[in-house]
């Protein structure tokens, strides 16, 4: 039922928010001296419509299609894991313990998407027209050809902070202030109140493992240069982010991010929490 509901819940998030997270590759693969540079959230849209077309939007969307039944599923349910384990023996859940589940959760989340997120990012950092984008299956086949398959868990260091780090800020603070909320028996205030906590987890996460995301990004994505890597190691990446663009640049895409993720953060935990009530009543013990 966990991962019915998780899987359920990241399908439907992903299908809404994706163009967010296609603006904020963008913005954190681009560096001074690209020949299309974006200046704004609005900018990118506006130049990736009129150069590349309205499908140019959802580039890169069969990967975590494809992903996201078995990431969101993971997430929730290696957190509920997890939090049982934590638990065991009556213990209290503590917002530590919420937050030591949600970093399993990030680790174990991190382990399964890395693949779809390589293919993704190379799929988004394409500029040409929806037509002219190679498939997702070539793009697949042409990394595993000349990195072969290890070539799919490019930049997993990075994808276990940046999961790590965002799960345990998640669902550290959202169970953490749950409790808080009032009691009410109106169901689309309840709704709206899980939103808002949904929505702070979400966009606290998103500003404290953006820089994590921004070395993800380069790493996984084309190198400035074909055939000389640049990118290769986490805090090396940042280094030279940092060295080279300034500090503002480790948080490149982060409104977008912001964006996507605060809202989606919040449409995440409503829709896992109604999926999962539901079939426990539909299918009691």
């Amino acid at each position: 039922m966990q991962i019915t509901a998780g899987g359920s819940a990241g399908f439907v998030e992903v299908c809404i928010m994706h163009p967010l997270d296609l603006v904020k590759t963008r913005f954190q693969l681009q560096t001074r001296g690209d020949a299309v540079y974006y200046t704004s959230i609005a900018d990118c849209f506006k130049k990736m419509y009129q150069s590349e077309g309205l499908l140019s939007f959802y580039k890169g969307l069969l990967p975590p299609i494809l992903v996201e039944t078995p990431k969101r599923a993971t997430k929730f349910f290696t957190f509920e894991q997890y939090k049982g384990l934590l638990t065991a023996g009556n213990k209290p859940a503590t917002p530590l313990i919420y937050s030591l589940a949600g970093l399993g959760a990030g680790i174990s989340e991190a382990l399964v998407i890395c693949p779809f997120e390589v293919v993704k990012i190379t799929l988004q950092a394409n500029k040409d027209k929806p037509g002219q984008v190679p498939s997702t299956w070539t793009v697949t086949r042409a990394v595993v050809r000349a990195h072969g398959v290890r070539g799919l868990f490019n930049g997993l260091v990075p994808t276990l902070y940046r999961q790590s780090v965002f799960n345990t800020t998640y669902f550290g603070f959202f169970h953490s202030m749950k409790v808080y909320l009032p009691p009410s028996q109106d169901t689309r205030l309840v709704l709206l109140m899980q939103f808002g906590v949904g929505l702070v987890a979400g966009v606290l996460g998103c500003a404290v493992n953006v820089p994590f995301d921004v070395v993800k990004s380069r790493i996984q994505g084309p190198q400035p240069v074909p055939g000389q890597v640049k990118y290769s190691t986490t805090f090396g990446s940042i280094h030279t982010v940092y060295r080279e663009e300034g500090f503002r640049a480790l948080f490149k895409g982060l409104v977008p991010k912001m964006l996507r993720l605060g809202p989606g953060g919040g449409i995440l935990l409503i829709l896992f929490d109604h999926v999962y009530s539901y079939l426990q009543k539909t299918f009691p013990d």
